[in-house]
């Protein structure tokens, strides 16, 4: 079967997009988008990379229902295209409300997408779309020459709030289940949840809670990542892991999907059981429409950064601290806390939010690749010694999780009194039962400039992930 294919964009592309696209005169306008790609095998994602808008004064005709320019006009732009080997989609607006394409549209676009295919030569997907006054975007496109146009299946935006449109024909009724849910969420909520593909990596203390609540909320599909085994001293916080799991050693994302399966409601369940630095994991991650990430590493979060950042893809990042107060002999707890940080495309990420540094990424890496080497950094003093277990509490990881799915509802489907970008953060301390959000500021200077560009060689720019032929 051919995966569908679907447009993403961050959420500072959709904003330029409509200031550009409605300026307020009354007059279509149009863009083109070049975009990068994740070709995958259950879906084949377009994700922004860059907006190249058609000035105004260069159209040859711009009314309320239709939007010309001089075809010589776009050629630097398709030459630019061709050699970087990038998607390209017409975007223009329809200042009307039109939420269709229309009979200019169709002979407009039977013209220029055949001959974006001829300019480009590469078989890849090139498209059209059409922006509405109030910010939605649908399309189609034609995946190579002479083939026929097909609907996009989707176009999301990875901004403060998550935004998803989908093409009619896909929609589905909210099964009975979700009735409850209806309650708070609207039908248009619920269907969304249903077809969202959502990735959890990490499959123990946080991951656990959190593919579990995904799952009763209704996402149609989860990509569990885990390369560990379930261990007696982790029954405590991976639900529905047995003793027996933990004698036979049974992998955790094996154990977390046939629970899933055994509740019966739907979710379709892919798992990994591969480090997430093996190059299939990220191409499977980088399918996804959003990223929860459950992992204490500091290079397996930097990673998820570049996946966020490279394939536009929003990242739920999970952290937990219990502080065990040892002074004088004592046994008990001096805090416990945790932090949700929310990171968005093109913004700022854990990097520049300061939660760990280049250097930290580096000793992480040594540590993973070559354990011994690393060993003796430590032993020579050059890096500072790693607890290799800290204190966990299924209770801690389940209110973290909580407050992380929380947050991923409040930007699908908003309903804080605050704006969403006021919670790019949110810590709690359960030892001063407090809650303290961080506002969204500043671009990472590491990250920034790499939005939407998609599958390069090597996979998101690390040599690490070059893959030998074979």
């Amino acid at each position: 079967m051919t995966p569908p294919i679907t447009l993403t964009m961050s959420g500072d592309q959709h904003d330029h997009l409509r200031n550009f696209l409605f300026p307020g005169d009354g007059n279509e306008a149009v863009a083109f988008l070049f975009c990068g790609r994740r070709d995958g095998d259950r879906r084949h994602r377009l994700v922004v990379k860059e907006i190249h808008g058609i000035p105004y004064e260069e159209c040859s005709e711009r009314t309320p229902w239709c939007v010309t320019w001089p075809p010589d006009y776009i050629a630097p732009m398709l030459d630019r295209a061709a050699t970087i080997g990038l998607s390209v989609i017409k975007i223009h607006s329809h200042p009307g409300g039109m939420a269709e394409f229309s009979d200019t549209d169709d002979e407009g676009d039977a013209r220029l997408v055949p001959m974006i295919h001829g300019w480009v030569e590469r078989d890849i997907p090139h498209g059209s779309a059409v922006m509405l006054p109030d910010g939605t975007v649908f399309g189609r496109v034609i995946r190579a020459p002479h083939s026929k146009f097909e609907n996009l299946s989707s176009v999301s935006v990875a901004g403060d709030g998550l935004l998803f449109w989908y093409a009619e024909s896909d929609q589905q009724a909210a099964p009975a289940f979700m009735a409850s849910q209806a309650q708070i969420f609207d039908e248009g909520t619920l269907a969304r949840l249903q077809q969202l593909s959502i990735a959890v990596v990490g499959a123990s203390g946080t991951g656990s809670p959190t593919a579990e609540q995904l799952m009763r909320l209704g996402v149609g599909e989860l990509v569990l990542v885990d390369d560990d085994v379930v261990e007696e001293r982790n029954l405590n916080r991976i639900l529905n892991a047995t003793r027996k799991d933990a004698e036979e050693r049974r992998l955790k994302v094996d154990t977390l999907k046939q629970a899933i399966d055994h509740v019966g409601i739907g979710t379709n369940v892919i798992t990994h059981s591969e480090n997430l630095w093996h190059p299939d994991v990220i191409r499977s991650v980088a399918q996804c429409d959003i990223v929860f990430g459950c992992m204490d590493s500091v290079d397996g979060r930097y990673l998820l950064n570049a996946i966020s950042s490279y394939y536009n893809i929003p990242y739920f990042d999970i952290g937990v601290r219990l502080l065990p107060d040892l002074r004088d002999g004592r046994n008990g707890i001096r805090e416990i806390c945790g932090t949700v940080n929310y990171i968005r495309p093109g913004r700022s990420s854990l990097l520049s939010r300061g939660l760990f540094n280049l250097r930290d990424v580096s000793q992480a890496g040594l540590r993973r690749n070559d354990p011994a080497a690393f060993e003796q950094q430590v032993n020579d003093g050059y890096i500072a010694g790693v607890e290799n277990h800290r204190p966990a509490v299924i209770t801690v990881n389940m209110f973290a999780s909580s407050l992380a799915v929380n947050e991923f509802l409040a930007r699908l489907h908003p309903y804080r009194e605050e704006a969403n970008v006021q919670h790019a953060s949110v810590e709690f301390s359960l030892a001063s039962m407090e809650l303290f959000s961080d506002s969204e500021h500043g671009i990472c200077s590491h990250f920034g400039n790499k939005v939407g560009i998609g599958d390069v060689v090597p996979l998101l720019g690390q040599i690490e992930l070059t893959e030998k032929d074979t």
